[in-house]
């Protein structure tokens, strides 16, 4: 569902803001500016042979080729061009007005890629990969700018089993075949580094780690996953989490990667 194609320009208005053909009207909740808005609708991830595209694709390749249905077809369905205007409410795991861009206090730019996710499980799907550019009012630093990218991936098994009736050896399972797919996605793309995992910590979510890769001396993070609570699945309600789909765990994992 990737498209390619110039989007009309943001403006910023005295009473409204235009954003990608759209008018939304400004209030005291609207924060956004002008240099953010000029990276809205460049789409860089879906520009042929840009850097991001090219990452993307390999992700989009790999998961591809290691995940097919019973007569070859891939199992994820692939999701890069939903616009990054969404609600409050999709923005579930951000709505901080100093750390993000708002439109108006009912509209904002998406922090998370996650913004649609929720709205994607409801339509059916059971493992989806979402790719976009998200807008957050991060520090900035070696990685991180106002206007970074995600890719991130959805899956669940059918026949998933009850999180909180695992046993300690369920668990431990779990945890080595979400990271053993998360290096081979790793190696794939980057070749063979060093590797460590984080322990982490993130409300609805256990376990949760961090991946971080050793370069030019230093440590740096490059992805975080965990298994969602299973009240979290039966509430049907969003998370912060970023899904990744393995075929024979019987569990709702996440993953998510981010590219500046």
């Amino acid at each position: 569902c990737s498209t390619e194609g110039s989007a009309p320009r943001p403006v910023i208005g005295p009473d409204s803001v235009e954003v990608l053909g759209y008018s939304y009207p400004r209030d005291d909740f609207t924060n956004v500016t002008p240099k953010i808005l000029e990276k809205v609708g460049r789409n860089l991830h879906n520009q042929s042979h840009h850097p991001l595209w090219l990452i993307k694709e390999r992700i989009k390749a790999h998961f591809y080729s290691s995940y097919m249905g019973r007569w070859g077809n891939p199992l994820f369905s692939v999701h890069d061009n939903l616009s990054p205007v969404v609600t409050v409410e999709q923005n579930f795991d951000s709505r901080k007005k100093g750390d993000n861009y708002y439109l108006n206090r009912a509209t904002m730019l998406r922090a998370h890629t996650s913004a649609h996710q929720s709205d994607l499980v409801r339509s059916g799907l059971d493992a989806f990969l979402l790719a976009g550019d998200v807008y957050r009012r991060d520090e900035i630093d070696a990685i991180r700018l106002f206007s970074n990218h995600e890719v991130r991936g959805f899956g669940r098994s059918t026949d998933a089993s009850e999180q909180e009736t695992h046993t300690l050896e369920a668990v431990k399972l779990v945890e080595f075949n979400l990271k053993q797919t998360l290096t081979r996605l790793i190696t794939n793309l980057f070749g063979d580094l060093e590797v460590r995992w984080v322990d982490c910590y993130f409300p609805f979510t256990h376990p949760l780690f961090e991946m971080e890769v050793r370069f030019h001396g230093d440590w740096l993070e490059v992805l975080g996953c965990g298994v969602m609570e299973q009240e979290l699945l039966n509430s049907g309600q969003n998370t912060h989490i970023h899904l990744t789909y393995l075929e024979h765990t019987q569990n709702i994992l996440t993953t998510y990667m981010r590219f500046v």
